[in-house]
C-alpha cells in the first residue's frame, strides 16, 4: 500500500484544487488571495459588468501578476508567440519562364 500526500486548497468550504507539492498549493492559495483582493477594487469601476466576469478578470490579473506588475511600473509588455508568428514564410511570386 502506498501513501500519497496531497495538499488541497479549500475556499469557503469548496475544494478548489489539489496539489502534490506544498509549494504549489501555497502559490495557488496566494494567487486566490490576490484575486479576492482585486475583486472589490475592480468593482469600483463604473462599468456594467456581470459578477462572474469581474471574478474572471480578477483571477486572470492575479494569475499574471508578475507581468501586470511590470506593466504598472512602466515596463514593456512581453509579447507571447502565437502559432502565426512562428510560421512566417517569405513568399515571392514565381518567375515566369518564357
Amino acid at each position: 500500500m502506498a501513501v500519497v500526500v496531497q495538499y488541497v486548497v479549500v475556499r469557503e468550504g469548496i475544494e478548489k484544487m489539489t496539489f502534490t507539492s506544498k509549494k504549489e498549493a501555497d502559490a495557488y492559495d496566494k494567487m486566490l488571495d490576490i484575486a479576492d483582493n482585486l475583486l472589490p477594487f475592480l468593482q469600483r469601476c463604473e462599468m456594467e459588468v456581470a459578477e462572474t466576469d469581474w471574478e474572471k478578470l480578477a483571477f486572470y490579473m492575479a494569475n499574471h501578476k508578475d507581468e501586470l506588475s511590470s506593466l504598472l511600473k512602466g515596463g514593456a509588455q512581453v509579447k507571447a508567440e502565437t502559432p502565426e508568428s512562428t510560421k512566417k514564410v517569405s513568399r515571392k511570386p514565381a518567375a515566369k519562364s518564357d
